[in-house]
């Protein structure tokens, strides 16, 4: 049997022909795409402002792994920030929803792949903060050059670590964001961009608990994607009777 990947999505306003500011469940295809093409069923799971500890754990309960895409800031008030003028309009369904998801997936141990604002929630979900914007810290524009444009960039992946036995010790990565983590309780860090912005983490005590700044859904390694699927595989294997 094919993996069963849960990825959340959106609730946003779509023209469609006629239709116009239809609210519409959405993500870009190219999480989906990427999940077939590792060997994966993907599953959209829509946000909602209900979501509890019960109702995570009964979504998690019918798929195998968890990608908790990328998409709008973190409400600050979430991880004790502040107002910022650059940080978007909130979420509130798709922060309390993936916020649940991912200490629901925590109790688990089930695989989990956190994806720009995905990494970004799986830090605030274990009492972590974020950099609002991160050209206040680094002084440049660098992650997030021109609008809805990604730009590659190096990163420098720890040995040792569950992303070098994927990625290697090195990787050019598609990027496109203007927060970062700033703390991380709970997790290791695995990769850095040359400025030292944090790129990646990873659950020391879990199987695959990864979370990534970069979005490999728009480039062409599908490595971590096929390793989410074979450890979602695993997961599933030990869990069904």
């Amino acid at each position: 049997m094919r993996p069963v990947i849960g990825i959340t999505t959106y609730v946003e306003p779509v023209d469609r022909g006629d239709w116009r500011g239809t609210r519409s469940t959405v993500l870009p295809h190219a999480y989906v795409e990427s999940i077939r093409a590792a060997g994966g069923l993907a599953l959209l799971i829509p946000p909602r402002l209900d979501t509890d500890a019960d109702l995570a754990d009964a979504l998690l309960a019918r798929v195998d792994g968890l990608i908790v895409a990328g998409g709008a800031d973190v409400e600050p008030s979430r991880y004790g920030g502040s107002p910022h003028p650059e940080v978007q309009d909130p979420r509130p369904d798709r922060d309390t929803t993936e916020l649940a998801l991912v200490a629901a997936a925590v109790r688990s141990g089930q695989p989990l792949l956190g994806i720009c604002r995905g990494m970004q929630v799986m830090a605030v979900a274990h009492g972590g903060t974020l950099i609002p914007h991160l050209p206040d810290v680094v002084g440049h524009h660098d992650h997030a050059a021109a609008p809805a444009t990604y730009r590659d960039h190096a990163v420098r992946i720890l040995p040792g670590t569950r992303l070098a036995a994927v990625l290697g010790t090195e990787s050019v990565v598609p990027s496109y964001h203007h927060q970062a983590v700033a703390t991380h309780p709970g997790y290791a860090a695995s990769a850095y961009a040359p400025d030292g912005t944090v790129e990646a983490f990873e659950h020391p005590a879990l199987p695959f608990h990864v979370g990534v700044q970069w979005h490999p859904e728009v480039g062409t390694d599908l490595r971590i994607f096929e390793a989410l699927v074979a450890a979602a595989g695993q997961s599933a294997a030990t869990r069904r009777p």
